[in-house]
Parts: C-alpha cells; sequence; structure tokens
C-alpha cells in the first residue's frame, strides 16, 4: 500500500495538471456593469425570462435599467469590482504552494465576465495540458454557481476539441481547513467587542425558494459550515440571506429583516460573518460593511463584520489540500 502511494506521488509530480478557479466575476470599472449584467441575466440557469426567445432580448432592457443604481453603487467600492484581482492573486498563491507537489499551472475562469472559461482552456492547451481539476471558489453548491460554472466550463471544453481529462470539485461545506479559517475569523473579530459577546450573524448570499424546492443542497450545505463552525467556536449564530434581485420568492429572513429582528430582542452588538464568500467583493464591502452597517446604527446597534478569507495562508492551504486529494 505504501508503494502504490509513492507511486501515484510520482506520477502526479510527473504529469501536468491544470487548475480552474471558478467564480462569477464582476465589473472591473464603471463602463462594465452594463454588459456583465447583461451577461448574469442571460443565464437561464439563474433566471428565466419569459420563453427561451426572449431570454437575451430582455436581459438587454433589465441590464440597461439596472446599471445606472449599480454603478453608483460600485463607485462607493472603488469604481470596480476587486473580485477578479483577488481570484487572480487566490490563484497565484494556490499556484505556489503547489510547486512541492508537482506540476501545476492555476488560471481562473469567470462566469460572467473575463477570461471565461474558453479563455482559461486555451492557456491550459497552450501549455501541453490535459488534466484538468476544476475548484469553484463557491463552498456550498448550487446550481446557480457552481453548478452554473462547471456546466459552461463543459461546454467550452467540448467545443475546443482538446482531449481535456475534467475533475470536478463540487463542493466543500465541511473541509477542515475553510472550517478552522472562518473560525479563526470570529475569534479575531470578537476582541474589538470585548468585554461585550456580540451576537454572531451569518449572511449568505440568497436564492429563490424554488431552487431549494427543487432539491438544491445550497442551504444544507451552509448549515453543515454553520454547524462545523460552532463545534469551534462554542458560539450559536443566526443565518440569514442578503442580495435579492427579482419578483421571486427568496430565501428568508433577509439580512435587513434579521437586524429588525434583532432590534426587537434588544440586541446591541452583531458580528456579521459573510458565510457564502470567500473574496471581498460588493456584496461584502458596500453591503455589508456600508448599508448593513449603517441600518444597524440606525436601529441602535452596532455592527462589525469578519475580515475576507481572500488570500489568508490557511484558507490557501484549504484549497491545496482539495486539489491534491482530487490529483490521486
Amino acid at each position: 500500500m505504501t508503494s502504490l502511494k509513492i507511486s501515484l506521488a510520482e506520477n502526479m509530480k510527473k504529469q501536468k495538471t491544470g487548475v480552474i478557479l471558478l467564480n462569477m466575476g464582476g465589473p472591473e470599472k464603471l463602463e462594465d456593469v452594463r454588459p456583465f449584467l447583461y451577461n448574469l441575466f442571460s443565464d437561464r440557469e439563474i433566471i428565466r425570462l419569459g420563453p427561451f426567445f426572449m431570454q437575451k432580448p430582455l436581459a438587454w432592457l433589465i441590464s440597461k435599467r439596472r446599471a445606472p443604481k449599480s454603478m453608483k453603487t460600485y463607485e462607493k467600492i472603488g469604481g470596480g469590482s476587486p473580485l477578479i484581482r483577488i481570484t487572480r492573486e487566490q490563484g497565484q498563491a494556490l499556484e505556489e504552494s503547489l510547486q512541492e507537489h508537482g506540476d501545476f499551472t492555476v488560471v481562473s475562469a469567470m462566469r460572467y465576465w473575463h477570461p471565461d472559461s474558453a479563455a482559461a482552456l486555451k492557456e491550459l492547451a497552450d501549455k501541453g495540458i490535459t488534466k484538468i481539476i476544476a475548484l469553484p471558489l463557491y463552498p456550498h453548491y448550487s446550481c446557480a454557481t457552481s453548478g452554473s460554472s462547471i456546466n459552461a466550463l463543459h461546454l467550452a471544453i467540448k467545443e475546443s476539441a482538446h482531449p481535456f481529462e475534467l475533475h470536478c470539485i463540487e463542493s466543500y461545506p465541511t473541509h477542515k481547513s475553510y472550517i478552522k479559517t472562518l473560525a479563526d475569523k470570529i475569534q479575531e473579530a470578537l476582541a474589538a467587542f470585548a468585554p461585550d459577546t456580540p451576537q454572531i450573524v451569518y449572511s449568505a448570499h440568497s436564492l429563490p425558494v424554488s431552487f431549494i424546492d427543487n432539491g438544491d443542497p445550497y442551504v444544507d450545505h451552509i448549515k453543515q459550515t454553520i454547524a462545523s463552525i460552532e463545534k469551534i467556536t462554542q458560539l450559536p449564530g443566526k443565518l440569514c440571506f442578503q442580495s435579492r434581485s427579482g419578483p421571486v420568492e427568496w430565501l428568508s429572513p433577509s439580512t435587513p429583516e434579521m437586524l429588525k429582528q434583532l432590534q426587537q430582542e434588544d440586541c446591541k452588538n452583531i458580528l456579521m460573518v459573510p458565510i457564502s464568500f470567500v473574496s471581498d467583493h460588493v456584496e461584502t464591502l458596500y453591503e455589508i460593511d456600508m448599508l448593513y452597517r449603517g441600518q444597524a446604527k440606525d436601529l441602535g446597534m452596532r455592527l462589525e463584520s469578519t475580515s475576507g478569507l481572500n488570500c489568508d495562508p490557511q484558507f490557501i492551504n484549504g484549497l491545496k489540500e482539495l486539489v491534491l486529494e482530487k490529483s490521486i
């Protein structure tokens, strides 16, 4: 058995392996906002806008209508989303951490912006890489995030006509290093409230209720993550959902609803944990750190948030572990 493990490890070091970090993407500058929204609303895996042939015309109208308001939001966080830059930095850190284990090249593929799956595959093909590990930067599986990104990658592989061998990591809601990183972030943030202990509030990106009714495991995965964190911190938390959009039934309670509920419970201090996000972007930098913090203040409460995972060494080590587990 030991000789078999050694042989597998040696083969892994000899073979070139590509790792594709899958993420949503985001507008890097204000003029990107409208085309980014168009790409987002064109995806029928997230939202169905009438019959198939009406999807793109309606996406064009919605993106035109929403762009001005979204641009004002992005102006407040520096004129664009840092998500693509941070994803690139995460990829560089991951590639460096993998070098002692084999010949790995890490690239990224954005679902609704650049670089897309086709560009990521071309970069790997140009280096003679055929074995690929897809690693979504969504710890909790949903058909709207990991599912949509993996489907787009499969389609790009088919269209490339290159002999890629694809291995997918679909989710990792209870992975030890990921959980430990989140728990450590909470422990670090608690110091700001000493000697008081704040109410822990986990805020996740919302989904239409219909997704969950159809079997999407997203909420179950998030609850698994929270349970694993609480085993370490011994602090109970409450779950809510942010970033609703559109006239459908969304997961509840929403984050603003949770804030009002906590005020009624005479809560004074809130530590908000962005549970479904592994890098800072508009949902953390604006919605949590500006919008919800302001709403909490208006309700007579103090709200602070845990820092983003971004390129935290322990989180990057967790991504490395996931890749190596899939490589064997």
